[in-house]
């Protein structure tokens, strides 16, 4: 055999030398050193091997160190920021007490299970029989007696409940996978035949602006004062006939400094020739579908055929219209026509770029492959264009549930109408980068859509659309992507899973836990490549999501409360200075001058503002990261049953959950989303 070489590097002041030291591998009988030179090395040797060992143990140890420590600061600085006065908790606490019943749901089961870890440790190290029901005169004393009963009526009664709910929520959970797939396999068949919706007819004549169809454009807004400026000026670049479109600002805004604001920029690119209107309702009811519905109430909305609606933090391209438009024309049975979202700041933090991984799902394949074989999907309240026919046909904007964009959709299915989907035509908006602003938004993302379904069942049973519609209704949009997919990703997931750590008889198979949703979140994420680092941090966090959209879901089902709030998503204006420098760059020196929102005389009342502004207000209040009661206690739920699961030594369903309660510790703590120092 080879000898073994060993090199050692000793650094010296003047010069560099290298000892080579060669050893006989064991059983070599032909020595290739003395026999005391061989014994000083292996000493030498050794005492290298153990000082290198001792280094790595304490790099491992000062890297653990300083991640406790900075972990404990995070938790302190969240504790202390949490200590707010009562008034201030109520004012920011988006969750009444009708939905303190989870948590207080929670902190029991959380409780139990940390009562039967104690139990089962004392089990184990007294090595009773954790699995059989031993014989009465094998047990020996009081206390183990208690757990052999424990054992045998947890195999008789607590077990095959379990197992029975288990299988209920795989079946859910196989199902919604499966809707899953076919999505993304009629996306691929798309992609594959190149799938387009089609334009009929030739384009509008440039030289004959009466050629152009009316246009209204309406962008409705409360409070937005990040990006009010520069929706109103993108709205204002829009490349249309100035004599066949008319944008109205619908203002909801309830501080009166803002809409002085507004107005005063609505006003500035009046001066321009751009046919402007700022609007104001002095009863403001409904929301955002109250506020569309008085718009639509004007007298000269019946000049028009279409409505394009954008959202404050949208910034459609000049051509947006050029390219939505046309795909009416020929199309009487056309009402909707969609085009895509494209995020700003979808890199700014890991809540960003998780969102956005979803959202590109959703576009990608849920919208385009329901647009091109349906006809049908829901509308996504903004970057949209109406045929203003099919909504008066469908009985307007109404104010009964908090996603008026999902209702309209729906009724207008229900009478018949059609909807285009275009993935290639995309609108820059913003994500909510922090995790309070996205809880919100999901929070009526889920609630409303419950609401809807109570509302809209006895319609959709009594309309005139043919079965297979009906059905497409009630058990794909509705149950299945609404219903059941919230309630048994947090029960499978939150619920089930750390309870069977305790009830071993009704474990859950690998595949539930592990290959199945790994598949699926892979298959999530193929529309957004550049997301595959985040693959694992996305399986964890929709998990963690799941508490939300459950709570919301049940709220908006069985009509609580909360189900009637609306909190409008924060903006961070973040996309403004981009989109600025966008526009100069494709309309040239003549047009940017045109991007200065402000005359000398807005200025001045700019200024103004700020300065009455700052007399009323006084000291700002301070953001602050938040706690979220119902995230830390499902995080410590699950590294209960963690540790528990190191008794039965199950490997993939130990890291699983450790790193599961760990992604709900994050969230918890708010370290996810945008950080305040």
């Amino acid at each position: 055999m080879a000898p073994s070489s060993v090199v050692v590097t000793i650094e010296k002041p003047n010069n560099l030398s290298v000892v080579q030291i060669n050893a006989a591998t064991a059983g070599d009988d032909s020595p290739l050193l003395p026999a005391d030179k061989q014994k000083a090395a292996s000493p030498k040797q050794f005492t290298f091997s153990i000082l290198l060992k001792i280094y790595r143990a304490f790099s491992c140890i000062s890297w653990l160190a300083v991640g406790s420590n900075s972990l404990f600061k995070s938790i302190k600085k969240r504790v202390s920021q949490s200590e707010a006065s009562a008034d201030e908790v109520e004012e920011q606490d988006m969750e009444p007490r009708s939905r303190g019943k989870l948590y207080n749901f929670i902190k029991a089961f959380l409780a139990i299970s940390i009562g039967a870890l104690v139990v089962e440790v004392v089990a184990h190290y007294n090595k009773w029989n954790l699995n059989l029901v031993q014989p009465p005169w094998e047990v020996q004393g009081l206390v183990q007696w208690s757990y052999m009963a424990w054992l045998s009526f947890r195999l008789d009664y607590i077990a095959p409940t379990v197992m029975m709910l288990s299988q209920f929520c795989i079946v859910l959970f196989l199902i919604q996978s499966l809707d899953r797939l076919v999505l993304c396999l009629g996306c691929f068949w798309i992609k594959f035949k190149k799938l387009k919706p089609q334009i009929n007819g030739d384009d509008y004549d440039v030289e004959d602006p009466s050629s152009f169809p009316m246009v209204l454009v309406q962008i409705p807004m409360c409070n937005e004062r990040e990006v009010y400026a520069t929706s109103i000026g993108a709205a204002c670049q829009l490349d249309w006939p100035r004599d066949r479109l008319l944008i109205q600002v619908l203002d909801d805004s309830d501080d009166p400094n803002l809409q002085l604001m507004i107005n005063e920029e609505v006003h500035s690119w009046r001066q321009k020739g751009i046919n402007i209107i700022y609007r104001h309702r002095l009863i403001r009811t409904g929301y955002k579908a109250g506020n569309l519905k008085s718009a639509m109430g004007c007298d000269y909305v019946q000049d028009y055929e279409f409505v394009a609606i954008l959202d404050a933090d949208f910034q459609p391209n000049p051509d947006f219209l050029q390219l939505t438009i046309p795909h009416f024309k020929g199309k009487p049975e056309v009402g909707l026509v969609q085009a895509r979202w494209s995020f700003v700041n979808k890199d700014e933090n890991l809540l960003s770029r998780l969102q956005n991984v979803n959202l590109c799902f959703h576009f990608e394949v849920e919208q385009q492959v329901n647009g091109m074989f349906l006809n049908f999907f829901g509308f996504n309240g903004t970057a949209g264009v109406w045929r203003i026919k099919a909504l008066e046909d469908s009985g307007g904007w109404l104010e009964r549930t908090t996603v008026e964009d999902m209702d309209i959709a729906v009724r207008a299915h229900l009478n018949g109408w059609k909807f285009v989907y275009l993935n290639d035509v995309k609108v820059l908006c913003e994500l909510p980068e922090s995790y309070e602003a996205y809880k919100k938004q999901q929070h009526r993302w889920h609630s409303g859509p419950m609401q809807l379904f109570r509302l809209c069942l006895p319609a959709i049973l009594k309309s005139k659309i043919s079965m297979w519609k009906k059905a497409n209704l009630i058990f794909l949009f509705f149950l299945l992507r609404k219903l059941i997919l919230p309630f048994y990703s947090f029960t499978l997931f939150c619920i089930i899973l750390p309870l069977t750590m305790f009830i071993p008889e009704a474990e859950l198979p690998l595949w539930v836990i592990c290959y199945v949703p790994i598949f699926m979140s892979f298959l999530n994420i193929l529309p957004s490549p550049k997301s595959f680092p985040f693959l694992v941090p996305y399986l964890l966090f929709e998990n963690t999501m799941s508490v939300t959209k459950f709570n919301a879901m049940v709220s908006g089902l069985f009509q609580l409360g909360s189900s009637y709030e609306w909190v409008v998503t924060k903006k961070t204006g973040r996309s403004s200075e981009s989109d600025l420098l966008a526009l100069a760059e494709r309309v040239g020196e003549e047009k940017t001058t045109m991007l200065r929102r402000h005359s000398e005389s807005g200025l001045e009342l700019l200024s103004k503002l700020k300065e009455v502004e700052a007399e009323v207000a006084g000291a700002p209040k301070k953001k602050k990261n938040r706690l979220y009661k119902k995230e830390l206690g499902l995080a410590f739920l699950l590294l209960t049953a963690a540790a528990r699961s190191l008794l039965s030594a199950h490997g993939v369903h130990f890291y699983f959950l450790l790193f599961q309660g760990l992604s709900f510790l994050v969230v918890g703590l708010d370290l996810i989303g945008e950080q305040v120092s």
